[in-house]
């Protein structure tokens, strides 16, 4: 199935796009998505106890259940003032 994803802030830095669409097999969690971009991109994990995923407009667990063509936002923790 394919999924979309989008990366902010330094993240993009380290995928080296602000988007990207993955090929996973069925039944693929945010888990699973997350282990495969980290095999790519190996300074991602670094992220890895800090990120926040989203799907569509909420924030999701690891273990959610993707679904073709989910939209998936990957972020640093929010900062702000």
């Amino acid at each position: 199935m394919r999924i979309n994803i989008q990366f902010f802030s330094q993240l993009k830095e380290i995928s080296g796009a602000g988007d990207m669409t993955l090929e996973l097999v069925e039944g693929s969690t945010v888990a699973d998505l997350l282990a495969q971009l980290y095999q790519r991109f190996p300074t991602l994990e670094k992220w890895d106890a800090n990120l926040l995923i989203g799907v569509g407009v909420e924030f999701v667990p690891r273990d959610h259940l993707l679904r073709p063509n989910e939209e998936i936002a990957i972020m640093p923790p929010v900062q702000g003032g």
